[in-house]
């Protein structure tokens, strides 16, 4: 017998919902209430509207769907097993367990069909953003009149703690002045997060928020309402601006003791209340992860819809590509994710001795000249492009009114971050991002993701060191380095000049497995000799040897540096050689390359009969023993700066040549061992600082801290 379409549609619901309760309880662990009151507007969303093929779910034209609420992830699993994709009954079975394709929160690149990993709240709202703008500027890029080959949306479902979240509020701000109207969000406003109900700690008028940001806001006072969330997700669509559609739901919706309840929202709802809640559904309670035939066709059908649209899509194409031959290989090429033939010619090489430049400024010039071979680069600044130097010059800006190549994201750090993340999720771009390396604190949770998750994103971040000078300890990255290297996936790239700063944009660019952040210097540096030459090979392989003692000397100790200190060993070396001590200098831009280096390589640039050992850094001391070994010493920052022209800085705290040969000398004559802490004597600052802990000597003393 057929059903009605009212029935059918119920039947759809409560399957998704009973299997997302089945889910939850299987693995006794995971987040019932959710799915269970969100069901209607997700299956309305996924049946009517979204534009998506099952069996192609890589398909470069579809729309987007980004579940924000990324814990009701048995909600987006069900969705996904029901509408054809390749996730099986027994994945659904397998929830939360190791090695499952159903983890507890969604994850890209582990499940077919989910794009984006969420479950921090507040990171899938901003990574629907950057899908969005991705859309917005690849369809300025390669759309004409009469072929529209880039044209889909953007959809997601927010709960009321991804609306809580600042990173949502930034970059919601952002999407209604760029007028974004591609995206379109349905939130799920059930009155109660983790600790009990919301009114305990929100009590704003969240639409009349969004309206101010200028979006499209709607209410849809019944979240069971079929009808009504049709119509409002329409009105959404037929607008201009982005669209918040808040849609009245009820956590753990059918459930006799805990619909409306924060005990429905993060745990399993036991076997007796499941027992109880399949009953109120008029399910039969003895089954589990039972589909309905009718369901299954019924859902299944929109693989063979997707199939169509996919068709009519590579037809389109075909068409594109005979109107427009340059544009359609073009396109395929971005959308593939291969690089231009001879992209690295373009990368700007420097002569030792000429004009000294802040490796900021190296940045600035490998972007613009890697801009009209790699048109897919494409990104900005959180308000400092002119001190981040980001901007591609006659690229454009990304407006409301024009698609240009530099984005302007304003003080919203973190949303920065998550938008960067989407338009890397979107594809046909490569995005990238600027601003202090002390405020990557700010988006250090999108970058995390982008490295779980595998992301091509750039982050060039400036100011890198206490040489920012007189924005002070406030501004002065002291431990950011050994934070950021401490994060799996991610390449931390610190270049010691022009030459290395060219190359590290070659590996930003290459990357296509996570992310790599540039540290970039605000004072400029010398062309270091042999980085012509050697850079190229060195940096790809994270650390090399820049200069060895001349005559073929044996090394008899090591200095080893990153970034703008590699000038320092250089001139101590020089040093070192009239006292008669041979030093090689070994340049370690990036820590993470070098590991992956085989054993051998690693040898020849750090051979372990040689146990003299001195790292320079100025920051935090943490890691660098990794690297000196039981016969060496560290040259580092253990605490926070000061404020004062950075070569008083680098001086009181002992960055200077001489400090580095005096430190080398002790290190070969004395067998200094551990951190040498450099700072002036009896400096003052506040508590915490270490300016008052620790006994602080001279510039030209050191205080050992052994291991």
């Amino acid at each position: 017998m057929t059903l009605a379409p009212e029935r059918l549609d119920q039947l759809a619901i409560d399957t998704i919902r009973v299997l997302s309760i089945d889910g939850v309880q299987q693995a006794n662990s995971g987040h019932p209430g959710a799915p269970m009151g969100a069901a209607p507007m997700a299956y309305v969303l996924w049946s009517r509207f979204l534009r998506h093929a099952p069996r192609q779910p890589d398909w470069a034209d579809r729309d987007r769907f980004v579940l924000s609420a990324g814990h009701a992830s048995m909600l987006l699993y069900s969705l996904l097993h029901l509408t054809g994709y390749d996730l099986t009954l027994d994945d659904l079975r397998a929830f939360r367990q190791w090695g499952s394709r159903t983890p507890g929160h969604p994850e890209y690149g582990v499940t077919p069909g989910v794009e984006a990993t969420t479950g921090p709240l507040g990171q899938g709202f901003a990574n629907g953003i950057g899908m969005a703008i991705a859309e917005r500027r690849l369809a300025a890029e390669f759309n004409r009149p009469g072929h529209q080959v880039v044209n889909h949306g953007v959809f997601g479902i927010v709960s009321d703690g991804d609306l809580q979240e600042g990173i949502a509020s930034e970059a919601a701000s952002l999407a209604g002045h760029l007028r974004l109207g591609r995206v379109t969000y349905l939130w799920d406003d059930n009155h109660i997060q983790l600790d009990g109900p919301t009114a305990m700690a929100w009590s704003e008028d969240v639409l009349q928020r969004f309206d101010a940001y200028r979006w499209h806001t709607q209410r849809v006072t019944d979240g069971n309402d079929v009808g009504a969330i049709e119509a409002a997700l329409e009105r959404a669509l037929a607008d201009e601006r982005p669209s918040l559609i808040a849609v009245r739901t009820h956590i753990g919706y059918g459930s006799p003791n805990r619909q409306d309840s924060q005990k429905a929202h993060g745990q399993p709802l036991g076997a007796d209340e499941v027992r109880l809640t399949k009953q109120a559904y008029g399910w039969d309670a003895d089954l589990s992860f039972h589909v309905p035939d009718d369901v299954r066709a019924q859902m299944g059908s929109a693989a063979d819809r997707g199939d169509r649209l996919v068709a009519e899509w590579r037809a389109a194409m075909e068409r594109y590509a005979d109107a427009f031959p340059a544009e359609g290989a073009e396109l395929r090429r971005r959308l593939a994710g291969s690089l231009p033939d001879s992209w690295r010619d373009a990368l700007p090489h420097y002569e030792a001795g000429a004009e000294e430049l802040a490796t900021r400024q190296a940045s600035q010039k490998a972007i613009n000249a890697l801009a009209p071979v790699v048109p897919e680069l494409f990104g900005g600044s959180a308000d400092l492009s002119e001190s981040n130097l980001t901007d591609v010059k006659g690229g454009g800006d990304f407006t409301a009114d024009e698609a240009g190549r530099n984005v302007r994201f304003g003080v919203r750090e973190h949303a920065m971050g998550g938008i960067a993340n989407g338009i890397a999720y979107h594809g046909g771009l490569i995005p990238y991002a600027g601003t202090f390396l002390n405020f990557s604190d700010y988006m250090r949770g999108s970058v995390r993701l982008a490295a779980l998750s595998g992301l091509h994103v750039v982050y060039v971040w400036t100011h890198d060191s206490v040489g920012l000078g007189e924005d002070g300890p406030t501004h002065q990255p002291v431990e950011h380095y050994a934070a950021l290297r401490a994060m799996p996936n991610l390449w931390f790239v610190r270049p010691a000049d022009a030459n290395e700063t060219s190359e590290a944009w070659g590996l930003a660019v290459e990357r296509r497995d996570g992310p790599v952040a540039l540290s970039l210097t605000r004072q400029k540096l010398p062309v270091l000799e042999g980085t012509a030459e050697r850079a190229p090979d060195g940096v790809r392989r994270g650390g090399y040897v820049l200069r060895d003692p001349a005559g073929g000397q044996s090394p008899a100790l090591i200095l080893i540096a990153s970034g703008s200190e590699v000038r320092l060993a250089v001139e101590a070396a020089a040093e070192l050689a009239r006292d008669g001590i041979a030093a090689r200098v070994v340049s370690l831009p990036c820590w993470e390359l070098f590991t992956a280096q085989d054993a051998a390589y690693r040898e020849s640039v750090l051979p372990r009969s040689v146990g003299p050992r001195l790292s320079i850094e100025a920051g935090a001391s943490l890691g660098w023993e990794r690297w000196v070994g039981d016969g060496g010493a560290i040259l580092a920052i253990d605490r926070f700066g000061a404020s004062a022209p950075a070569g008083t800085i680098f001086r009181e705290l002992g960055f200077t040549a001489e400090n580095v040969v005096a430190a080398a000398r002790r290190v070969v004559r004395d067998g200094l061992r551990g951190v040498v802490a450099t700072a002036p004597a009896g400096h003052p600052g506040p508590p915490g600082s270490g300016r008052r802990s620790l006994p602080i000597p001279t510039p030209t003393a050191t205080t050992e801290r052994y291991r």
